[in-house]
């Protein structure tokens, strides 16, 4: 499904196609190893489960609860730690006709130092997501996505260590937004992810128990995409030209259309693809048969081009 018109630069990582499968949706590739007849094509990247210095057991379940239009999960950060991402788990990917993204998460600017370092060293990894707005765990991560300063302290020591494109992944629950946003970007990173999951809450009123483990968690799917698309709208308006790859309850063309118009240039699927593996496709033709009808020549002579018609 990728075409030229439908190519896309986050810094010097260059995607056939502006569709990307969100962090955690598959978990770390190895399973779209085994789904036959996936199409590579409409995928551009796939961006791997967020990887911390130390294995890490996540949430205690229930870790998934289903509400109106979306979904709540609190996992966590459960992953087997950056050691055995590299040696285990990368060189099974190796052939993977898409960019990986590595999401690095950590409690301390040292931990995604050394995380950052080590998935940069290997070969098939093609750029670092920065997950600093986490809503599942208690300390770290989120916390560097809430203050311009810690922020910034991050990014630029992150940046000191690799030369990969570096997007930073930031929360629609901060205010201002643009202000981290920019926090982010005149430190270092090429680019930025919006937005992560909001942190949300569902109660069984039978027993008056919250239905996650973990009381709280990260509210997706459809629920979230019209805060998504102005979070995506607010920050590249107050800086335009920014490099966003936006998320958030995307199901359909439309859907990718909406950010895309907002200053998208890429979008990512997260919640959908759990539910329909075949939706990228059908996302890719519906973007291009939408530039077709509207004489465009590439997809980003669409981008952040709301209220210019």
């Amino acid at each position: 499904m990728g075409n030229g018109r439908l190519e896309v630069e986050i810094g010097s990582l260059a995607l056939h196609s502006p569709l990307m499968i969100a962090s955690g949706t598959c978990a770390y590739g190895l399973e779209l190893l085994e789904f036959t007849g996936f199409d590579w094509g409409a995928v551009g990247a796939i961006v791997l489960k967020g990887t911390t210095l130390k294995p890490r057991k996540g949430n205690p379940p229930p870790r998934i609860a289903e509400v109106a239009s979306g979904v709540i999960n609190s996992i966590g950060l459960e992953n087997p730690g950056v050691d055995k991402v590299v040696s285990d788990i990368l060189p099974k990917l190796a052939d993977l006709p898409v960019a990986i993204v590595a999401n690095v998460a950590g409690f301390t600017v040292g931990e995604y130092v050394e995380v950052s370092v080590k998935l940069s060293a290997a070969e098939n990894v093609s750029a670092i997501e920065l997950n600093v707005s986490c809503p599942n765990v208690e300390k770290g991560s989120a916390e560097f996505g809430q203050d311009s300063e810690s922020l910034a302290e991050l990014v630029r020591a992150v940046r000191k260590v690799t030369e990969l494109p570096l997007i930073v992944k930031l929360s629609p629950d901060v205010r201002p937004l643009a202000e981290l946003a920019k926090a982010a970007l005149d430190s270092g990173a090429d680019a930025l992810s919006l937005v992560n999951t909001a942190r949300a809450m569902a109660i069984d009123i039978h027993s008056r128990k919250p239905l996650l483990g973990n009381t709280t968690g990260g509210l997706s799917g459809p629920a979230l995409k019209a805060i998504a698309v102005a979070r995506v709208h607010e920050v590249f308006s107050a800086i335009p030209g920014t490099k966003i790859v936006g998320m958030g309850g995307i199901r359909s063309a439309e859907d990718a259309l909406e950010f895309i118009i907002a200053g998208a240039s890429a979008v990512a699927v997260g919640t959908s693809f759990l539910i329909d593996p075949g939706v990228c496709p059908r996302i890719t033709t519906g973007i291009s048969e939408y530039l077709d009808e509207h004489g465009l020549d590439s997809l980003q002579q669409l981008v952040g081009t709301l209220g210019t018609v």
